[in-house]
């Protein structure tokens, strides 16, 4: 499973690091966001996580 001959996989697991470096920073609050922002990408990051891993499990 390839886009342009990047793994579909590998992009998933590139948005969620991206996913979850935010979640880190604006729950330490180094980056300021309303809290609804930050319930809203905490629940993007779960979906994506689930799809992630059964990617990662189908792709084998």
């Amino acid at each position: 499973m390839n886009i342009g001959g990047v793994s579909i996989v590998l992009i998933g697991g590139i948005i969620n690091f991206c996913l979850l470096l935010f979640q880190l920073l604006s729950g330490l609050h180094y980056i300021k966001v309303p809290l609804g922002v930050h319930k809203k990408t905490g629940i993007a990051l779960v979906l994506f996580a689930f799809i992630h891993g059964l990617l990662g499990i189908l792709a084998d």
